[in-house]
């Protein structure tokens, strides 16, 4: 598999926050992400990075060979730190406290810039739904290693990706009963 060619240098990133759909799978897409104390610990990571402040994160599911993430970096991040941080600092732990060795993670991830409220909010039913299409529970809700779970804290979207009310998006006033 091709590393893609990245441009990581913070000097060359124009925008401000950007937020992003990210895909990593972990080596050879074996199941090392299947127990709960490892998927427990990736997502020990994800919100010490996220208490960092080095994003802020939306949406999640840890399965069992790959993640996925709706994450927002600011200007002074890149995306692609943003996920060396998780996968190293996931690595560091995971052979600290469970014995993984090297390598955890196929090189290089997948991510898809997200502009729209609608992108973020298709992600985010795929995201949930990605359990259920894998008959791993019946009910997105079910799966603990999901943002979808109750249990979570998670970051606001950007307010230009933020879901409007119902009947908001037409000026149309909800009728009183």
């Amino acid at each position: 598999m091709s590393i893609p060619i990245r441009n990581a240098d913070r000097l060359h990133v124009v925008a401000g926050e950007r937020t992003f759909f990210v895909t990593s799978s972990t080596w050879g897409k074996c199941g090392l992400l299947q127990s709960a104390r490892a998927a427990g610990l990736l997502i020990d990571v994800l919100y010490h990075y996220r208490q960092q402040r080095k994003y802020r994160l939306h949406e999640f599911v840890i399965m069992p060979d790959h993640f996925h993430l709706l994450i927002t970096v600011g200007a002074e991040m890149t995306v692609e730190k943003a996920v060396q941080l998780i996968k190293s600092g996931f690595a560091f732990w995971a052979g600290r406290e469970l014995g993984f060795r090297a390598p955890v993670w196929q090189k290089g991830f997948s991510e898809i810039r997200v502009h729209e409220r609608e992108a973020f909010l298709g992600m985010r039913e795929y995201i949930h739904a990605n359990p259920v299409k894998r008959l791993l529970v019946t009910a997105g809700a079910d799966y603990p290693y999901s943002s979808a779970h109750s249990e979570f804290e998670l970051d606001t979207p950007p307010q230009r990706l933020e879901a409007l009310p119902e009947g908001a998006a037409f000026g149309i006033a909800k009728a009183m009963p």
